[in-house]
């Protein structure tokens, strides 16, 4: 199929977020699990919780568009969250796994990041008004829990250091 319109790219990337957000609803209780700083797991419990927010969020907005959000892999998602499943499986010190989480979940935002800034334009570009903001307020989100987890990072990856 030949894509001709941006309202073609700006469908084609709400479906691939949706999946990639479906994706990641599957992915964080492994990680609450996996994680031992009580700060982490929270921070990854409050993320899952945001996360199905951010899902309810793309429906509202492909509503709005006459988009089903439905029918595409996130084959990009599904890479990263790959990489970091392999990584859980590595026999790690606690604190060394924790910043590993920590890079696993940062990689998963810079790709909602991009994935967000870009479809928020689109929509302004389209004149879906009220899709802007809602886009606007989950991109907002991804850069607030980017920021958590480097929060996260500078203190947990000095005790990663400090394990060896």
């Amino acid at each position: 199929m030949k894509m001709e319109s941006l309202h073609e790219l700006y469908e084609e990337e709400l479906k691939d977020l949706y999946s990639a957000e479906k994706q990641i609803l599957k992915a964080l209780p492994k990680m609450i699990k996996k994680a031992t700083s009580p700060e982490l797991k929270a921070g990854f419990q409050e993320h899952l919780k945001q996360t199905e927010e951010h899902v309810r969020r793309l429906e509202q907005v492909c509503e709005e568009a006459d988009i089903r959000p439905t029918g595409k892999k996130c084959v990009g998602m599904e890479g990263i969250i790959e990489d970091g499943k392999e990584f859980m499986e590595e026999d790690a010190e606690d604190e060394v796994m924790d910043a590993g989480l920590i890079a696993a979940a940062q990689h998963v935002e810079h790709y909602e990041i991009a994935g967000y800034g870009c479809v928020r334009t689109y929509a302004e570009l389209l004149g879906y008004d009220k899709a802007v903001k809602l886009l606007q307020q989950t991109l907002d989100e991804e850069k607030e829990t980017d920021e958590k987890l480097s929060g996260f990072a500078s203190e947990i990856n000095v005790e990663a250091e400090e394990a060896a």
